[in-house]
């Protein structure tokens, strides 16, 4: 039992830490423009870091962006799918409350919590953010913190960023800025959890309204 106890902790380390592996994919204009979802103001980053709950490392990072057009996630090399929201090249559209709910509790199980942290920005820097994880491409494993790092670096009142491969130190730099709010997600789900992409597709809500009603 502890062997194979620590064979699936190591899997779920090694799967978590390299970020998967690169794999460009453009969904089609129907795709993204049928999954179109507008958020509203405040608009919003939020950084997203998977952490190990018994070593403390950091296994990944992404970027939810909430501009004025649409909210979509920077999920750079993550393994996170969901058939009802398209990607390009990591890059998910549709992200409606249910649609980050989902994407938290695809990541939240009992080896890993998640670290959510949010601060509001101008209209003009989630634009610019929106437009940064659109043009960025796919991202090769491992490079999940430094594409993140890469993106902020390069927005206005974010420009001391790490250039890090590490979510941790990410994570830690991230909090330090002023107005940010953090909360921590935990779940006693299993490691594998793949069954969760066979969740019911509640999660295309019509842009429109914060609320996400249609």
């Amino acid at each position: 039992m502890s062997f194979l106890y620590r064979a699936v902790g190591l899997l779920s380390l090694l799967v978590l830490t390299a970020c998967g592996a690169a794999e460009p994919k453009w969904a089609s204009d129907a795709e993204v423009a049928r999954s179109h979802y507008v958020h509203g103001a405040p608009y919003q980053l939020t950084l997203f870091t998977v952490i190990n709950n018994r070593s403390g490392s950091g296994g990944h990072s992404s970027l939810l962006v909430n501009a004025p057009s649409e909210r979509v996630i920077f999920d750079p090399a993550g393994t996170f799918y969901h058939p009802h929201l398209p990607e390009r090249n990591d890059v998910h559209y549709g992200m409606s409350d249910p649609a980050v709910d989902f994407y938290i509790d695809y990541h939240a199980r009992i080896t890993w919590r998640v670290v959510e942290q949010t601060i509001t920005v101008s209209p003009e820097v989630a634009t610019l953010a929106l437009a940064k994880v659109q043009a960025y491409g796919a991202v090769p494993k491992a490079m999940c913190a430094k594409s993140v790092s890469d993106i902020l670096v390069e927005l206005p009142g974010f420009e001391t960023a790490p250039q890090t491969m590490s979510p941790k130190k990410l994570m830690q730099w991230f909090g330090e800025l002023p107005g940010v709010t953090e909360k921590v997600i935990y779940d006693d789900s299993p490691d594998e959890n793949g069954q969760l992409v066979q969740a019911p597709p509640l999660l295309l809500h019509h842009s429109g309204s914060s609320s996400g009603s249609s």
